[in-house]
């Protein structure tokens, strides 16, 4: 086995890579570009530019250590901006008019939605962060995050055993597109299974950038009344997380009373807020900052040296980046090309010891394993992790709870070429 800049990914995080592919041709070109697509303005840019500096930071390392493929990498950043349509736009521009060797990027899963066609149309590589709702398995995109299999179903699993407060109703919050309400309907599905009425499951959503909270956190409240103990699990997106959690504050929401558990509100979010208010509400993610982990230490530590502030925070999406960054290059190396068809290939059981501490490696349906923590917010930001899983658990991109799910297989190794065929068609092949 051949081990990249050994001394690059030894010193990083301790890459180990199995699998790959027969080397090919190198390309001609004296760089290796790479796109970074991510919103550096706009309603997202609270969340996204985080992860366009941290992937300058590894691009800069890896260069620093002579590249790849005795190549420099070239980083092509572009501003989407918070639009949809224009994340189709600048993918299309990354792809045709750069050239791009892979594109590192998109937040939202609507944002995903919109540059997937590009993607699957020219025959890209997408590496994509964050943890999203599944029910999508593409031969052009490799998940760095979380799907419900192994994040929100044992979040709420979680939620419900007596550790977890022994919650009996339901509030899900979330920002009016794909990923809450796809999330939203497997959470109320798993729900269901496990004995509860719609009755005591509260649904609402929120456009992006929303910040008039005090009629809908009223209604939480009020909602929370019944008498049964109540939890939000909350998919609210972007800068509206800020006045969300600043208005529960306000409103006297604690997490004693109401405990809040968000999906997509990290470190870099709570940077915004002051949390002496908001102690004891959770998020439940596959990385913390707080993570006291070998590989974390480092992570961390170079972090800070990069920015030159040791108040910087660190958190998942990045974390996912920073693992699928170094996939992607130690893919490269086994490959011997930036070919898409043979790195895709070479990219599948990728195994790498994470900032996590757990081993992640990424499965033959583009998904990595990830373990699953959950973290109550403290009054310096930070979380402190009152569960974990043992181990990283399975993807699964299609939910067992929904029935349209039955049966679907995805499966992107040679020669299965698989995203959402069904078992019985799977066996044929």
């Amino acid at each position: 086995m051949r081990f990249l800049r050994r001394s690059w990914f030894l010193a990083a995080i301790g890459l180990v890579a199995l699998g790959g592919t027969s080397a090919m041709p190198a390309q001609a070109e004296d760089t290796i570009k790479v796109g970074i697509l991510h919103s550096l303005s706009g309603t997202m840019a609270i969340s996204e530019t985080i992860l366009k500096d941290q992937m300058i930071m590894q691009i800069n390392e890896l260069n620093a250590h002579g590249g790849l493929l005795g190549k420099r990498i070239e980083a092509i950043v572009v501003d989407p901006a918070s639009n949809w349509p224009l994340f189709a736009e600048k993918a299309r521009e990354l792809l045709t008019k750069d050239k791009v060797a892979a594109v590192f990027g998109c937040w939202t899963s609507v944002s995903r939605k919109s540059v997937l066609p590009v993607f699957e149309e020219l025959n890209g590589l997408l590496f994509y962060p964050l943890e999203y709702e599944g029910e999508e398995a593409s031969y052009n995109v490799f998940y760095g995050g979380s799907v419900p299999s192994n994040k929100a179903v044992p979040a709420v699993e979680y939620l419900m055993s007596s550790e977890g407060g022994a919650v009996k109703r339901w509030v899900l919050e979330g920002t009016d597109y794909v990923y809450p309400r796809t999330s939203n309907k497997i959470i109320r599905a798993v729900l269901h299974a496990k004995g509860f009425s719609d009755a005591d499951i509260r649904e609402n959503y929120t456009p992006f950038g929303f910040s008039d909270w005090q009629t809908e956190v009223a209604a939480i409240k009020a909602f929370a009344s019944a008498g049964k103990k109540t939890a939000v699990i909350s998919t609210i997106n972007g800068d509206a997380n800020v006045p969300f959690y600043k208005e529960l504050a306000n409103q006297g929401v604690k997490a004693t009373d109401i405990p809040v558990i968000g999906f997509s509100m990290g470190e870099e979010e709570l940077a915004g807020i002051d949390t002496k208010n908001l102690v004891g509400h959770l998020a439940g993610w596959a990385y913390f900052q707080s993570v006291k982990s070998p590989e974390n230490k480092v992570f961390v530590s170079k972090w800070h040296a990069y920015t030159g502030d040791p108040k910087r925070v660190t958190n998942d999406p990045m974390e996912a980046e920073y693992i699928l960054f170094h996939m992607w290059a130690h893919a490269v190396e086994q490959a011997g090309t930036t070919d898409v068809d043979a790195v895709r290939q070479a990219m599948i059981w990728q195994k790498i010891k994470a900032p996590s501490g757990f081993v992640e490696v990424m499965q033959p349906n583009h998904h990595l394993t990830k373990p699953v923590m959950i973290g109550e917010i403290q009054a310096n930001g930070q979380f402190n992790i009152v569960f974990k899983s043992k181990t990283a658990l399975m993807p699964q991109p299609w939910s067992t709870y929904l029935p349209e799910d039955k049966g679907k297989v995805a499966d992107w190794s040679y020669p299965w070429r698989c995203g959402n065929c069904t078992a019985a068609k799977y066996a044929d092949f």
